[in-house]
């Protein structure tokens, strides 16, 4: 076995030692931690400050929507519908004729109302007539009274003086008559002894004959006097009659005047009627009540339409507001005039100035068809909504704000 011995190594530099090899230690580099932390903090402390300045003294929501006024317009009567003189979302102003109903029924009531007036004010004027006649007879009928009643009384004094009289003449024809008897009684006597003549006979007996006749018509005289005694009391009875009628004359004026009342309230109740007739004709043309923009048309000719069914929608474009439901939280400061910043998401680009007008008396869950009661049941506190009203300093000019709209808004709370 051969040995071999190995060949000479070639000449080569001898190996570097290790300090020779290991590269320099750069310097240590600052930590980049060190840089970023500060730059954000700073940043965050800056956006924090600026948010805290920007936001001091101010509140804002966004639960915020525009409103306005919405006239419903309804017809005041009953009737169908002849024609619709507007179109959906037409401009309209107060007083413009947007319907018109069929006023041929109203036409006649209104006719018979006209006739009903004349009736009354012709029932007027005979009344009136009839007081003034009533009034100027009762005057002249309770003086004739009077006078009749007069005359009667004298009428029958003058019968009793008539009656003694008649009495006395009754008593004298008797008296002489008597004595014509005893004188013809003596002398027929008389005549019969032949003591006295045929012809004086006669003479008495004619004498006789002439007081009869006289007693006679004295009686005559008397019974016709008491009749006339019973003739002047009964006008005298009838002549009191007249006197009590006509007594009661004050109480047939008034009488005549009660009926002239009457009438003059009876005119003035065809006169409402009347009114009412008119105003009701007139109501067939259902009016604009306010300017603004015809929405919610539900109106066609020929459609039976009555005062309990709206048949339109008017929203006026001039009168706007906003109503913000800011938290409970956020109102403790809010007082009216603060001013207040309002941006519509219509209008982004543009800011709107107003002011607090007032803050609602209750949140808005106590309007609520079903409000809370937090007496029933488990308690769960949840933060309530005041609606705050703000009212626009000026017109929003051209921008055509609609009730509805949302809105942003934003309370400067540091103006007391």
């Amino acid at each position: 076995m051969t040995t071999q011995t190995a060949s000479p190594a070639p000449n080569l530099p001898p190996p570097p030692s290790l300090e020779a090899v290991a590269p320099p230690k750069p310097a240590a580099p600052r930590s980049r931690a060190k840089i970023v932390l500060p730059t954000i903090l700073g940043v965050a402390a800056l956006v924090a400050g600026g948010h805290y300045l920007l936001t001091y003294g101010r509140e804002s929501t966004d639960d915020a929507q525009v409103e306005g006024r919405v006239a419903n317009v309804s017809p005041r009567v009953a009737g169908q519908v002849a024609k619709v003189l507007v179109q959906d979302n037409q401009l309209v102003k107060a007083g413009d004729v947007m319907v018109e109903l069929d006023r041929k029924d109203l036409d006649a009531k209104l006719e018979a109302a006209k006739a009903d007036v004349l009736s009354a004010e012709a029932q007027l004027a005979s009344a009136q007539a009839q007081l003034s006649l009533t009034d100027a007879t009762v005057g002249a009928n309770l003086r004739q009274a009077k006078a009749g009643v007069t005359q009667a009384s004298s009428g029958i004094n003058s019968s009793k003086a008539a009656l003694d009289q008649a009495r006395a003449d009754v008593a004298s024809a008797e008296a002489r008559f008597k004595l014509t008897e005893t004188d013809l009684g003596r002398v027929k006597q008389l005549t019969s002894e032949g003591a006295l003549s045929p012809a004086e006979l006669d003479m008495r007996q004619a004498a006789y004959d002439q007081a009869h006749a006289a007693l006679e018509q004295a009686r005559a005289r008397l019974a016709s006097t008491e009749a006339g005694i019973e003739n002047s009391s009964g006008g005298f009875e009838a002549a009191q009659g007249r006197l009590v009628a006509a007594q009661a004359g004050p109480a047939q004026v008034q009488a005549a005047q009660a009926a002239v009342k009457l009438a003059e309230a009876r005119l003035q109740q065809a006169r409402a009627a009347l009114s009412l007739a008119e105003l009701a004709v007139s109501y067939t043309q259902v009016r604009a009540p306010v300017t603004g923009q015809v929405s919610r048309r539900t109106v066609e000719p020929g459609q039976m339409v009555g005062p309990e069914r709206p048949l339109m929608a008017i929203v006026p474009q001039d009168d706007m507001w906003v109503v913000a439901n800011f938290k409970e939280d956020q109102v403790g400061d809010m007082r009216p005039g603060q001013p207040v910043d309002v941006k519509v998401d219509a209008f982004s680009g543009h800011l709107f100035k107003g002011h607090v007008d007032s803050l609602a008396g209750a949140s808005g869950a106590r309007f609520a068809l079903l409000p809370p009661d937090n007496a029933s049941g488990n308690f769960v506190k949840v933060v309530q909504r005041i609606p705050v009203l703000v009212r626009f300093d000026e017109k929003p000019g051209d921008l055509p704000l609609k009730p509805g709209m949302s809105a942003e808004v934003t309370v400067d709370l540091r103006s007391r």
